[in-house]
């Protein structure tokens, strides 16, 4: 039987996240996409919580959703809250999607904050 686009998604992103993990120093910059909105989270896999998260559905992104804009917006933010946190490294893990438009645009957004990876 043949799956979804969705099925394909998390198999590409489970074949990813065998090499990728996140710690306290470095933690991981997790990415989801959704039809509407764009999410990102810093997680330490080795204690298993989120440190912080941001996404285009907060009021402190100012643009309409479902763009590129408001994707680099997510990443700034992101990189702000980690700075806030005392993190400047992280690993990055797109989930499974390409390096391409929206995950392109928040990793770029998140690096002008100042996110190494």
């Amino acid at each position: 039987m043949r799956g979804t686009r969705t099925d394909a998604r998390r198999r590409r992103h489970f074949r990813v996240r065998k090499s990728v993990h996140g710690t306290q120093d470095r933690p991981r910059l997790a990415v989801f996409r959704s039809n509407k909105h764009i999410y990102a989270q810093l997680i330490d896999d080795d204690a298993g919580r989120t440190i912080t998260s941001a996404s285009s559905g907060e009021s402190a992104v100012k643009a309409e959703t479902l763009t590129v804009d408001a994707a680099e917006q997510v990443g700034k933010l992101i990189g702000a809250r980690a700075k806030d946190n005392g993190i400047t490294k992280v690993v990055f893990d797109r989930g499974g999607y390409k390096y391409h438009g929206r995950i392109r645009a928040l990793a770029d957004g998140a690096r002008e904050a100042g996110l190494e990876f």
